[in-house]
């Protein structure tokens, strides 16, 4: 039986190996993440339902061929769009508990031919556009790094089990960062892909007006690079289609990156410098980058930084109120503030006083914004920044149910301030978990690259991980060690 210790030493693809080698069962791994998910999950509130316990959840993984390349891995599912078929989708919300359909989503579908054993679903943002971690319906969500903070909005339950070792990767989505800010609070890898490289077949052809997606959070590089394989592609009928990778991704993560054009910005997009650590960690990255025969200078795209706020704004209510609406009429069930927070109840009041109109100059913004960003990378391959402006705040800092919404989204901004340009834009990024504070918190650096670009990022990744290798870079709390 292996241990918890030398359970959570292994990666997706490492864990796979020791099956594939009969060293050690999917049933065997199932019982040491399940175990683990008992034992840490009331201090981290990271995982809210195990799926139909473990007997249904390895059936299908261990009837798999061995060539499924993560064949028996446990794997966690942000309850947020996706199904589960005849499993609850809740979205953290009390106004959504019970809802449920007959289906898999076609990205479960893929992770499931994968090889995954698929064990249960994990915490977030309520609607994934609270912008907080302390959520009415499921409580509040801690970092494992530090319990008295929040491990971030809205996959940050994903990123706390991952960060934890109670998996090795977990599902995870990104309208506006949720892929990579919880991936940087947390001391993970998180791949938000370019617009149109993931399917959300057949619920929705596109989310967020374009702005959403979907990934995964790891601890290592070749897992976020494997499961991207397994995963990406369109089928009939999507909207977008992003441009078909060179050759698989795994394989670019040990590929030389060669000598990139890499710019950074040491300052906010509004001209305000960032935390004195978060600071010192990107120049340290600008200084490994640039000994790593990389030519690196201080320089960033150009953009209406007015406008992000704008689109975001229309955005966000827009999409809260299509899926708020869509459930009131098919439940008959009021949407009120005794089954939602506070924040999505502004958003919602908001987006049904919003018309055609705004939506679709909104839309128009996201052009034009798009088009101003995406031609830095005409003459850069990479663009450099700390991934959030801060380490992670105490948890109430960022409160969805506090009266004074328009402080919380100003806080809330002041972290996520380079993600949402890559969401407006469709470009692909990934944050590192390259630096740690004087605390020991994690502060993760951003990287973004040109459109269907997750080739150029992964070769950068991988020379990076092997520079500075963070494998052994586990939460320090007495709890992780037993």
């Amino acid at each position: 039986m292996i241990g918890f210790a030398e359970y959570r030493a292994y990666d997706a693809i490492g864990l796979a190996q020791l099956v594939r080698q009969r060293d050690v069962s999917s049933a065997e791994l199932a019982d040491v993440a399940l175990a683990a998910i008992e034992r840490l999950n009331p201090q981290l509130n990271a995982v809210i339902r195990i799926i139909d316990g473990r007997a249904r959840t390895l059936a299908g993984a261990d009837h798999l061929t061995p060539e499924a390349l993560f064949r028996g891995v446990p794997f966690l599912l942000k309850d947020s769009g996706v199904s589960v078929a005849s499993v609850p989708t809740e979205y953290g919300s009390r106004y959504f508990k019970g809802y449920t359909r007959p289906y898999d989503s076609e990205i479960v579908r893929r992770y499931k031919q994968a090889g995954f054993a698929i064990l249960g679903k994990t915490n977030l943002s309520e609607l994934g556009s609270s912008c907080s971690c302390e959520t009415m319906a499921t409580a509040t969500m801690h970092n494992p790094w530090d319990l008295n903070r929040i491990p971030g909005i809205s996959s940050g339950g994903s990123a706390a089990a991952v960060a934890a070792g109670l998996v090795p990767a977990a599902y995870a989505t990104d309208a506006g960062g949720s892929i990579r800010g919880p991936a940087a609070w947390c001391g993970l890898v998180g791949l938000k892909p370019s617009r149109g490289r993931m399917t959300y077949a057949p619920d929705a052809g596109e989310q967020w007006s374009g702005l959403a997606t979907q990934h995964v959070v790891t601890r290592t590089v070749r897992d976020s690079a494997a499961i991207l394989d397994c995963t990406a592609g369109s089928v009939a009928g999507d909207p977008y289609c992003a441009p078909p990778p060179e050759r698989n991704f795994l394989t670019e993560v040990t590929s030389n990156p060669g000598s990139l054009r890499i710019g950074f910005s040491a300052t906010g997009p509004n001209g305000k410098p960032f935390e004195a650590e978060t600071r010192a960690g990107l120049l340290r990255c600008a200084k490994i980058l640039e000994e790593l025969g990389h030519r690196v200078e201080e320089v960033s795209p150009h953009w209406d930084h007015a406008l992000i706020g704008e689109i975001m704004g229309c955005v966000a209510a827009c999409a809260v109120t299509e899926l708020v609406t869509r459930h009131e009429r098919e439940t008959g069930i009021e949407p009120s503030s005794d089954n939602l927070e506070h924040t999505n109840v502004t958003l919602l009041a908001m987006g049904r006083r919003l018309s055609a109109f705004d939506l679709l100059a909104a839309r128009e913004k996201i052009n034009r914004v798009s088009r101003s960003f995406a031609a830095f990378f005409d003459t850069h391959d990479i663009w450099l920044t700390p991934t959030m402006g801060d380490v992670a705040p105490p948890v109430g800092y960022l409160d969805s149910n506090s009266p004074d919404v328009t402080l919380l989204l100003q806080r809330f901004s002041e972290f996520y301030r380079f993600n949402s340009v890559y969401n407006v834009s469709g470009l692909p990024a990934i944050t590192l978990p390259l630096h740690s504070s004087d605390l020991g918190l994690p502060i993760g650096m951003m990287f973004g690259a040109g459109y269907g670009k997750e080739g150029v990022l992964f070769r950068l990744a991988g020379q990076l991980e092997r520079a500075a290798d963070w494998s052994d870079q586990h939460p320090a709390h007495s709890l992780w060690s037993q």
